[in-house]
Formats: C-alpha cells, structure tokens, sequence
C-alpha cells in the first residue's frame, strides 16, 4: 500500500510540476528516464504523460524496434521501443516500465517505452560535454551529473520530425 500512496504522491507532483511548466511559473526541469543501458533527460514541457506501459499489441511487417499500438483512454498510440531505436536491447516489461506519451503536444499519437523513470533532474546541476560526432539531430546534448553519470538530452520535437523514426515499415 505505502508503493502505492508514493507513485500516487510522484504522479501528483509531477502533474503539479509539468503544469507550472506548461505556464512558465517555475525554473526550466528535467525528467529523467532510464532506456535500456542509458540515461536520458527531456524537458519537462515536451515530456507529456507517464503511464505504467499497458498492453501493446504488435503490428506486423515493421520495424523491430516499432514496439507496436497502445489503447490509452480510446485512443490509438504509435509504442516505439526507445531502447531498440537507439541500437541498444529489448525493453523488459515490468512493474517499472512507463510509457511516456511524447507527442501529444506536437500533434503525434507517439509513444516511448522506457524502462523506468528516473524522476526530476536539475538542469543545473549538469555540465555539458561534447557532442558524439554521428549524433542524430534529436540527441541534443551529452551531459554529465555531478555523480559522473553520462546522461543523452533527448529533442521531442526533432525526433519527432525524423524521417526514421515515423518511418515504421519492416
């Protein structure tokens, strides 16, 4: 019961906080997510919704890292494996898994499974490193916490945009 009153306190805050960063109240956050082997930051006004990873059903004929569609509240969601996208392996589903609805506000039914939520992060409490040479243009930054963990900031909007991505035909 006390997981469940913390994921329900978690979801409340963060609704608290993507709204007052909808509205530009608070200083610029980062949600941090866990995707495969790496760690990947969004920007809190382009993260959308964070739903427990429901039923997927597969299509076939696409793309293996095209995880499939999810019913969410009657509307069909385009499920990418974003761990696959990215090269890396399969995504688990487990009590962790979340789906993070992406590209709602951009106009895009477009999901991202995640292998967990790795909760707020601080922008500045980042540096910034140099960017991979073959980085895609939706691989915004390279950055590192004060831990030394290596985190990937992750552009919505470009990767929305990228012929690859919405290109889900096997």
């Amino acid at each position: 019961m006390a997981s469940k009153t913390r994921l329900r306190d978690f979801q409340a805050y963060l609704a608290e906080r993507l709204t007052s960063a909808a509205q530009g109240a608070r200083a610029a956050s980062w949600l941090g997510l866990e995707v495969g082997e790496s760690r990947w930051l969004v920007d809190l006004s382009d993260s959308g919704e964070i739903i427990q990873a429901p039923e997927v059903t597969s299509v076939p004929l696409t793309r293996p890292w095209f995880a499939g569609v999810a019913n969410i509240r009657g509307n069909l969601y385009a499920v990418t494996d974003f761990s696959r996208f990215c090269g890396g392996v399969p995504t688990p589903v487990s009590p962790q898994t979340r789906l993070l609805l992406i590209g709602v506000r951009h106009g895009s039914n477009a999901a991202l499974l995640v292998s967990r939520m790795l909760g707020l992060k601080n922008p500045a409490e980042f540096e910034v490193l140099p960017q991979e040479a073959d980085a895609p243009a939706w691989q915004a930054a390279v950055l590192q916490d004060g831990q030394g963990t290596r985190w990937k900031k992750l552009a919505v909007r470009e990767l929305l945009a990228d012929p690859e991505f919405m290109n889900i035909e096997g």
